[in-house]
Parts: structure tokens; C-alpha cells; sequence
């Protein structure tokens, strides 16, 4: 798959001293905002299904854009500009892209999965039982196939999952101490881990490769100020005790192994239909296909894996942020293979204590804000309770 990228226009940093932070205390705004944040998901639920709906828009891609991320650690900030450019495109016409040069060992990338196969694969069944999400009230632990659904039409998913978030032990620098749920009050903590005795190793693997996965996500988001023309630092505030919820995922092999291209009604659909909530999605996959990305003429495109590479998309909380300008694509996943599957995305947020309205970058006079301020959590929570009806 070769880079396709071009971008001729030259975006400005703004002076942060010229704008005012997007981001405003929940107490201003509390009440307002989650309420808000139940409307917006619902209105992006329904948006969803008449997305699916329409292929009447003209086929825009049929690959995704590739960004090395090697200039982006140099010391010239034209160097990440340039970088930031690349992003600006692949965000504002597909929403999808992979990185390179990102800076993630590859052993570490080959524990995380080696954790898969053993968590999945070898872990008692009544030891993952004791960890079952219904357990917890931030949809964290381990999910069996076909507990959870990501639209209303996708009536059986073949996912296994184990869900877990950002706590202090997992952040290499230790956190401000000031972390909250997706409740915005309850404090960190909420994860269910399996025995050590059952699985040595696992936590110290996880806790590897999420550290360095999200501090690659707040080196990312300096870029997407970048690529917003905002300044470097203007969402560092933002992610001092980040959301970061975190996913193993195994899907099973195919019964029926058929290419994207043929026609196959009983397809068995791995992860339904969906947009992700947060800020934006880094997804590790291993060498087995099976993410499908959808062009706005309603067809589906294969996201392949690329060899040392990480997927990144963007997420609704992000579009709805940039005022639409950059894209939350629907995507799935669907094993066609006769091989298991495993992923593992991070799906990073700011911290879900704040409450935002749209960027200053995405606004004027002639471009109106077309959103009304919604708290980062409680927009993450309700759309999880979405998923698994009755649970929250």
C-alpha cells in the first residue's frame, strides 16, 4: 500500500495568548452539558443507521493514508508541521490512517499479543467468568461473545473481549492524582485483573504496552494541534489523568472463509458497525484482516494490516470537537479468514471531568459552532450504555 498523501496548504499556529481554551470547568456547565451528552448519543446512534442506509455519496477512498511519525520527534518544529499536515488530510477525508516510525518496540507489540492467546486461549473459563464486565459499573473486565452489541441491527457479535482503563500504575508518569471515571466522580481503581497465580506476567505485559501506547497518544495530540492550527501544548491540560480505555479482542476464525468481494448474507460480524466515542482510536492488529472501513458510497474497504504499523481514527468525541471538520468513520470487523484474529486498541480521551465546547480554530462568523458543550465522560458512558441494554 503506498502513502498518498499531499497537502499543499501551510497551517498557522495560533498564539494561545489570541484564543480562549475550549475546555471549561464542569460546574459551569454540569448539569447542561450531561444532558447534552445524552442527546448526542442518541443523535449520533441514529445518525449511524441512516448512514448505513445511504450510498449515495461519491466513492472518496479505497486506501487509507500512511504517515511515517519519524519527523515528527525531531527537535524542528517545521519538521512536525509537516508531520501535522499529513494528519490535517488523512482526518478531513477519511478519518482513518497509519502510523509508522512510531517509536513502540515491536517485542512489546509481540508480548501484547502472546497476552491475548493466553488470556483467551489458556485462562480457565470459570476464572474469566469472575471477572465478567457485569460485575462492573465502568464496563471493565472480561466480555464474552455476543454479550454486547455496537448498533441495534447487529443482533450476534463473535468477539471475546477483556476492557480495561487508565490507572496510576499504568501511567509511566504516575498521574496527577486527580483521576475519575467515566461518572465523573467515582475515583480510579475499577479494574478487574485475572489472578497472577493463572496468568504470571500478564499485568507487567499489559502495563509495557499501554504505557508506551499512551504516551504515544499525548505525543498524537500534539500533533492534532497542530493540524488544527492550535498551539503544540494547547490540549496538554487537557490529558494530565486521561481516559484511556483499553481492549484484548479475539475473533474466531471464519466457518465460512469469503473475500471482502464476494457476496455472503450470513457474514459473521466479528464487532458491528460502529464510530468510536472518545478523541481518537490506536489500534494494534496482528497480521490476520479483518477491519473494514466504510467510503461514503456505502462500500466497504479493507483496512490491511501494514507491517510495523498502528491504525489511528478518528473518534465522535473528536469530530463533534473540530466542529465536523474532521471525519468519524464507520468501520467493522469481519474475519473472513480461517485464522483467529487478535487486536488491541486504546480509545484515548481527555480527562472525563472536562467539559468542552467546540475549538476556536473550527468556528467563525460564517462557520458557526454546530454543538453545545458535552462532559467527556458522561458522553462515553452513554454511549456505552448503548451497547448493553439495561446494564447502566
Amino acid at each position: 500500500m503506498r502513502n498518498r498523501i499531499s497537502i499543499n496548504s501551510t497551517i498557522a499556529t495560533i498564539s494561545s495568548s489570541n484564543i480562549t481554551m475550549a475546555a471549561t470547568s464542569i460546574a459551569q456547565t454540569g448539569n447542561i452539558a450531561d444532558e447534552n451528552s445524552r442527546l448526542a448519543a442518541q443523535e449520533i446512534q441514529d445518525y449511524l443507521q441512516s448512514r448505513l442506509a445511504d450510498t449515495s455519496g461519491p466513492p472518496s477512498f479505497r486506501s487509507l493514508h500512511i504517515i511515517d511519525l519519524t519527523p515528527s520527534f525531531s527537535s524542528s518544529l517545521a519538521d512536525r508541521q509537516e508531520v501535522a499536515k499529513k494528519i490535517n488530510e488523512a482526518c478531513t477525508t477519511v478519518g482513518f490512517f497509519y502510523i509508522t516510525g512510531h517509536g513502540i518496540p515491536k517485542s512489546i507489540c509481540d508480548e501484547v499479543f502472546k497476552l491475548c492467546d493466553r488470556f483467551f486461549n489458556e485462562l480457565p473459563q470459570s476464572s474469566k467468568d469472575a471477572i465478567h464486565i457485569k460485575n462492573s459499573d465502568q464496563f471493565r473486565g472480561y466480555e464474552p461473545a455476543s454479550y454486547s452489541s455496537a448498533n441495534d441491527f447487529t443482533t450476534k457479535e463473535t468477539k471475546e473481549a477483556f476492557n480495561w482503563g487508565y490507572e496510576y500504575g499504568l501511567d509511566p508518569t504516575g498521574g496527577d492524582g486527580k483521576y475519575v471515571e467515566l461518572d465523573g466522580t467515582s475515583a480510579g481503581g475499577k479494574n478487574q485483573w485475572p489472578n497472577e497465580s493463572e496468568i504470571p506476567g500478564f499485568y507487567k505485559g499489559i502495563a509495557d504496552y499501554y504505557g508506551k501506547i499512551l504516551q504515544l497518544c499525548k505525543h498524537l495530540f500534539r500533533l492534532f494541534a497542530l493540524s488544527l492550527s492550535l498551539p503544540e501544548d494547547y490540549f496538554d491540560p487537557l490529558v494530565t489523568h486521561p481516559g484511556g480505555i483499553a481492549r484484548l479482542i479475539k475473533y474466531r476464525p471464519s466457518s465460512n472463509p469469503k473475500p471482502l468481494s464476494a457476496l455472503n448474507e450470513e457474514e459473521e460480524i466479528g464487532l458491528g458497525a460502529h464510530s468510536d466515542y472518545e478523541c481518537f482510536t490506536l489500534l494494534l492488529q496482528d497480521e490476520t484482516p479483518g477491519l473494514e472501513v466504510l467510503s461514503p458510497d456505502g462500500k466497504w474497504v479493507s483496512a490491511e494490516p501494514v507491517e510495523g504499523g498502528i491504525v489511528v481514527n478518528v473518534a465522535d468525541f473528536l469530530m463533534r470537537w473540530t466542529n465536523g471538520l474532521y471525519k468519524s468513520t464507520i468501520h467493522r470487523v469481519v474475519n473472513r479468514t480461517a485464522k483467529t484474529r487478535y487486536s488491541v486498541p486504546l480509545f484515548f480521551s481527555i480527562n472525563y471531568d472536562e467539559t468542552i465546547e467546540t475549538l476556536p480554530s473550527c468556528v467563525s462568523e460564517e462557520n458557526p459552532s454546530k454543538y453545545p458543550p458535552i462532559t467527556a465522560g458522561r458522553y462515553v458512558l452513554d454511549r456505552l450504555a448503548m451497547t448493553v441494554p439495561g446494564k447502566y
